[in-house]
């Protein structure tokens, strides 16, 4: 998707309360807001990421059902973040005892809270070096696990606290480690139109 950086001043400050009006009157648009706030209006992706975008939340979805161990939130979801962005991933899991321990009011709008898990995944347009900042972002504001999903050039890039980031080529599958037992991304749908151009 495409990603337009607005820079706002006074008088024109966007408050909390003047974002989520924006994002309650424009449903249709996905917008997210910067620490420093400033507001970044993005595009809608096309029919190819929106199906890899699908099938990445669906399997996330279906783990979670069958483990109960959180809540799963897709990309018109925001949130809060420590730092005062509001931030959009393409998927996001929070554990129930945090997600429990919000407000009504909390979790009706953009819930206060850093997910513990983030998926973000590049589309045609997305510049990487703009994914990579907003991981970084993600695990500074406690995020526990991250994925950069990058079908483009078949590689994963796996973000966790106090730790190199770990990029692999053509991954199959993805595991989520001790944050989300028994959870296996099979990323061959991911790859899949990138992989038959190959063959092609």
């Amino acid at each position: 998707m495409v990603a337009v950086t607005v820079k706002l001043s006074p008088p024109f400050e966007l408050t909390d309360e003047a974002f989520y009006q924006l994002c309650q009157n424009n449903p249709d648009g996905k917008f997210e807001r910067t620490s420093n706030g400033e507001l970044v209006v993005m595009s809608p992706v096309g029919g190819e990421g929106g199906k890899r975008e699908a099938d990445l939340i669906i399997d996330l979805g279906l783990w979670n059902r069958q483990n109960s161990l959180g809540v799963v939130f897709s990309s018109s979801s925001g949130f809060k973040l420590p730092n005062g962005a509001d931030r959009s991933p393409d998927a996001a899991w929070v554990k129930q005892a945090r997600w429990d321990a919000l407000t009504s009011e909390q979790k009706r709008r953009f819930p206060p809270i850093a997910p513990d898990f983030v998926i973000e995944l590049r589309s045609e347009s997305d510049e990487l070096e703009v994914l990579r900042a907003k991981m970084r972002e993600y695990i500074d504001n406690g995020v526990l696990l991250g994925w950069l999903i990058n079908p483009q050039d078949r590689q994963v890039e796996i973000y966790r606290p106090e730790q190199p980031v770990e990029v692999l080529d053509a991954p199959v599958s993805l595991s989520g480690e001790d944050l989300l037992p028994g959870f296996v991304l099979d990323l061959s749908r991911i790859f899949e139109q990138k992989f038959d151009e190959l063959v092609a």
